[in-house]
């Protein structure tokens, strides 16, 4: 079937790579890929634990190859990469998924908490992209790169320096990488999600006053919920999106509206 004749969102024939997929937003995402019908390289430092997600995208009918991957280690990247390359012959679209948080106030941040947060969630994230860029993407002339940011990207809060900047560094990433590579048919789009509870935040939900005063500022009332986040991801992984580059989808049910009224500090 030729591109201009797929059903609206229709992911079938395509292979897309997710990183960081063992947990969290990176499972959210594998699945409503697969369930587009895309075909899936899953990553993480653990190819053991992603054993469990790759059967179950198998489960849904697509093709899955976990892989070990570490976006802090150049040699890792291009070695998965070169690997995703070789199993399916292709990559059609990348999830630059993973990340890492650390939560401190700026006095108690450490020389290698900076790092660590920089080195995963944007240093990372160019790398991954440079190698499926020049991996196979230039040369067809086509692909989606979506890289996960988050409310982040637009407005900063206490305790989340390093990670603040580093997801504000992916929109301007993003806007960077698509205008170098639109001329290859390359579209890139940052894909950020407002609060959603994962493993990496969940210890602030244990705050009932945090949450109570943080689903007051959302317009819609509550928290992201992992089904939230599939339409706008098909969206910018599909060819409805082939016109639209360089652009930072906010996913907060409207929490950036009031983003610079502060949240509160969570006790946890």
């Amino acid at each position: 079937m030729e591109s201009g004749d797929r059903p609206p969102f229709d992911l079938s024939g395509r292979v897309a790579m997710v990183t960081g997929a063992s947990r969290g937003l990176g499972q959210y995402l594998g699945r409503a890929l697969a369930r587009a019908g895309a075909d899936l390289v899953i990553t993480s430092r653990s190819k053991e634990s992603l054993r469990p997600f790759a059967a179950e995208i198998e489960a849904l009918g697509s093709r899955a190859l976990p892989l070990a991957l570490d976006v802090r280690d150049h040699a890792s990247i291009r070695e998965g990469v070169k690997a995703a390359f070789g199993h399916f012959g292709r990559l059609d679209i990348l999830v630059n998924n993973a990340g890492c948080n650390v939560r401190k106030r700026a006095v108690d941040v450490t020389w290698d908490d900076w790092n660590l947060v920089l080195d995963t969630n944007l240093r990372g994230a160019f790398f991954v992209a440079q190698e499926v860029a020049r991996g196979g993407m230039i040369e067809s002339r086509r692909g989606r790169i979506i890289n996960v940011g988050s409310e982040t990207c637009v407005a900063g809060y206490a305790g989340l320096g390093p990670y603040g900047a580093s997801r504000g560094g992916i929109k301007q990433l993003t806007m960077s990488l698509a205008h170098d590579w639109g001329e290859y048919g390359i579209t890139v789009n940052c894909l950020a999600p407002g609060w959603f509870k994962t493993a990496q935040n969940a210890v602030l939900y244990e705050d009932s006053g945090w949450v109570e005063y943080l689903n007051e500022r959302i317009p819609l009332g509550r928290p992201g919920a992992p089904g939230d986040l599939g339409g706008a991801l098909l969206f910018l992984a599909s060819e409805e999106s082939a016109y639209v580059t360089g652009q930072t989808l906010l996913v907060d049910g409207g929490l950036s509206v009031g983003a610079l009224r502060a949240l509160p500090r969570a006790r946890a």
